[in-house]
């Protein structure tokens, strides 16, 4: 079977471990050259040691405007060109109404939204037309849960963002989608401000209400990913893929 990405260049923010990481083990194996970013250095240099090859680590955090132009001048000077953005970094806190800090917020909406935006902007000048732009969103955006308000407003600017962007973006023929995960077994919820009791409680909670049975893995969200940066995904654009075990739809 033919490779779906020979001959692309990929950038994928937050691709240490978990989503990330398994959509760069993806790509490259579909034949992809991938740039990859995180922000703790040794992770990144054992993931990318992982893939092992067609791959560039650049260390540094979305958040941080500078990082993100060290990121594109890398791309700039190995590649010249990049023909798909996984805008994939960002991170879970949770707080209930109440108890929120301005800390919270920031840190939330630093990374989600601010560090997403300036991830795709930023890529735009050396993205030729018909390129393809993922935005990693979230089911929480659509899905209220206890002390998810600040994660899923973050989420749902995200979803926002392709909305607005594929319009933006139309004359250029370049398609933006987002991906929403439900529950996934990655270690978003070990970084979180959860203790580990709440941690086995969410996990086993997120069982109970997915029609599956059981959270998805990384690799699961990896192939939609893979679906929106092919050309199988030719005529979408603005949308959201839900990958969450039907737990939005009961």
């Amino acid at each position: 079977m033919a490779k779906q990405l020979v001959g692309k260049v990929a950038v994928i923010t937050g691709a240490s471990t978990g989503i990330g990481y398994s959509t760069a083990l993806r790509f490259v194996r579909e034949g992809a050259y991938v740039f990859i970013t995180g922000r703790r250095q040794k992770e990144l240099e054992a993931a990318a040691a992982q893939i092992g090859k067609n791959v560039t680590a650049v260390q540094g955090d979305v958040s941080n405007l500078d990082d993100i132009d060290k990121l594109y001048d890398t791309v700039k000077k190995q590649k010249t060109k990049i023909d798909i953005v996984f805008a994939n970094a960002g991170i879970a806190k949770f707080e209930v109404l109440g108890s929120i800090t301005e800390e919270h917020y920031d840190k939330l909406f630093d990374i989600n939204v601010k560090g997403l935006l300036f991830t795709v902007q930023k890529a735009l000048p050396l993205m030729p037309d018909g390129g393809a732009i993922i935005l990693n969103a979230s089911v929480a955006a659509s899905r209220a849960s206890h002390a998810f308000s600040v994660y899923s407003a973050s989420k749902a600017a995200v979803r926002s963002f392709a909305r607005g962007w594929a319009i933006d973006l139309k004359d250029r023929k370049i398609r933006v989608n987002a991906i929403s995960p439900g529950p996934i077994e990655t270690d978003i919820l070990h970084t979180s401000n959860l203790t580990q009791q709440q941690v086995d409680q969410a996990k086993n909670r997120f069982k109970d209400l997915v029609p599956l049975g059981r959270m998805g893995k990384p690799d699961e969200v990896a192939a939609a990913a893979l679906f929106l940066a092919s050309d199988e995904s030719s005529f979408i654009t603005g949308s959201e893929l839900v990958v969450d075990g039907g737990i939005t739809q009961t």
